[in-house]
């Protein structure tokens, strides 16, 4: 009938609306009070910040995908604006299926039902129904049909953030560390992000080495670890590499790692003992970890020991990146190399940068012949802060040719593959085009020098780079950025010189760090100045 029709769609409409609020949902936030780079939508994230970014990581966030209609956040970056700036839309989207949810109408799946408090008057109730070895901690008011799925919980997160303990399928991966005194405890959880490194005393027995959980192998690798937290998806640690320590410090690399090597006794040595384990997780831009590795180092360990010094360390890495050291982070860090890189051939635009071969920028490196044809290719890496200037001697001879001369003292001040791009910050990483900057090369030229050659010849005799950084972010702690490089290379012409004559030219690199920072404003006046003359022993009786 036609008014039951109309009762029914007015209860659709009076349904409860969706509680998630898509604006607040942010799955690339890792670090905790921290901006996550390239996360468009990180509430920690100022203005500031969204300008340095080169991409937005998550484009697009939804609430529920089952609903038929639903409201979807959507980021994306303005690069020709100046200081480029973060775009927010927040619109309207259909879902194109079939079967889905029209109106969300179970009002307690919605709401987080706050706990019972306890009173005199209801502690009795409490304690009997919740005071066993077990208990159910769903509602009464649910009436759920028992071959139903059970709905998944309402505070279960499907990613790790920055600091959380990495999860387990028994309880969380285990990084032994001394905590009161040296002694090892295994009871220090490992978080996400978190790189550590840690020594401690672990107490052993040659009798009982093979019952001591923490000298076995197994004690590492045998719990998987949970991909994202409270979720059945397991990632399993294999074991990347076995190294072998014997009593006297010599270390031997094993070819296979497929066999475990268990503690064991053998003419009065424990051998195939864990020394130390170093863990490997790589992990997605949203928080997920998808691999797990354990490097080992196995040692013996003599009848006359009660105790060995055990070191764990464990490092994380995105995926789809390649690991490569960082100068800090994010800013540089004085006495750190400067990070450089080539763009990749044949891109119709930037997309990526390919490091070379230390991930450095250099300079000639000074030798005590001071002779410019015996220094090719010794290289000094160029460290942030650090004015440095090198050279070498170079003997003319009649007997010389130009152009390869002029080619070799070029190889002597640039090397063999000058770089392209200087990164802006010490973290910065290939896939961010925009945190890459484009070294400048100019070239100048000198007077003329005499020489035997009847056509003026040039050659390179000194190359100067000069690069500019300023201090980003906030005055309490500053981050070193660098926003130009410039390298000049500078030749001078040679011209005919008597027969029998030589010449010695100097060779000179040179490096200079500018800081073009603007000087920060005081946001309190001068304080007044107090003429006042203290009495002569005012200190007495310090001086």
């Amino acid at each position: 009938p036609a008014d039951t029709r109309d009762a029914t769609q007015e209860r659709v409409r009076s349904a409860p609306a969706p509680v998630t609020d898509v604006a607040r949902l942010c799955v690339c936030d890792l670090l905790v009070a921290q901006c996550d780079v390239n996360c468009c939508c990180d509430p920690d994230c100022s203005a500031e910040d969204f300008s340095l970014f080169t991409a937005c990581s998550v484009p697009l966030v939804i609430g529920d995908s089952q609903l038929c209609s639903q409201k979807a956040a959507v980021y994306s970056l303005d690069v020709e604006a100046n200081p480029p700036e973060r775009i927010f839309k927040l619109i309207d989207r259909v879902n194109p299926s079939i079967f889905c949810i029209h109106a969300t109408n179970y009002k307690e799946a919605l709401y987080l039902k706050s706990p019972e408090i306890p009173t005199p008057e209801n502690f009795d109730q409490l304690l009997d129904k919740f005071g066993g070895a077990t208990f159910s901690a769903e509602p009464d008011s649910w009436n759920l049909d028992t071959d139903a799925e059970n709905p998944p919980e309402a505070n279960e997160t499907s990613r790790y953030e920055y600091g959380v303990p990495v999860q387990t399928e028994d309880a969380f991966l285990r990084l032994p560390s001394p905590v009161v005194t040296s002694w090892c405890s295994d009871a220090n959880p490992a978080g996400f992000l978190v790189n550590q490194a840690t020594k401690c005393i672990r107490s052993v027995s040659v009798e009982k080495c093979a019952s001591i959980q923490a000298l076995s192998m197994l004690f590492y690798i045998n719990s998987s670890i949970l991909a994202v937290p409270k979720s059945s998806q397991m990632v399993n640690i294999t074991v990347q590499s076995i190294v072998v320590q014997s009593l006297n410090g010599m270390r031997t690399l094993l070819s296979s790692s497929d066999v475990l090597r268990l503690p064991m006794v053998l003419d009065e040595l424990c051998i195939n003992a864990v020394l130390g384990v170093n863990y490997h997780i790589t992990h997605t831009d949203t928080g997920e970890i998808i691999g797990a590795a354990a490097a080992f180092v196995l040692g013996a360990i003599s009848k006359e020991a009660l105790s060995i010094e055990q070191s764990f360390e464990i490092s994380f890495t995105q995926e789809n990146t390649q690991p490569v050291p960082l100068s800090g982070n994010p800013g540089y860090v004085v006495g750190l190399p400067v990070r450089a890189g080539f763009q990749p051939q044949g891109y119709p635009f930037p997309a990526a940068f390919l490091s070379n071969k230390h991930s450095q920028l250099t300079i000639l490196q000074s030798t005590s012949t001071q002779d410019c044809l015996a220094a090719q290719g010794a290289r000094a890496p160029v460290l942030f802060g650090y004015n440095m200037i090198s050279g070498c001697k170079l003997r003319i001879t009649a007997a010389m040719k130009c152009q390869p001369l002029a080619q070799t003292l070029l190889d002597v001040l640039k090397g063999q593959s000058f770089p392209e791009y200087v990164a802006s910050f010490g973290n910065s990483q290939a896939q961010d085009v925009l945190d890459w900057v484009p070294i400048t090369q100019l070239h100048i030229s000198e007077q003329m020098i005499s020489h035997t050659w009847q056509c003026p010849c040039q050659i390179p005799v000194s190359l100067g780079i000069e690069v500019k950084w300023t201090k980003y972010g906030s005055l309490v702690n500053p981050q070193a950025r660098i926003v130009n490089v410039t390298a000049t290379i500078t030749t001078t012409t040679l011209k005919q010189l008597p027969s029998g004559r030589e010449r010695i030219i100097p060779i000179t690199s040179s490096v200079v760090f500018t800081d073009i920072s603007s000087p920060a404003e005081p946001s309190y006046k001068a304080w007044p100045t107090i003429n006042i003359k203290l009495p002569f022993d005012f200190f007495y009786p310090f001086v």
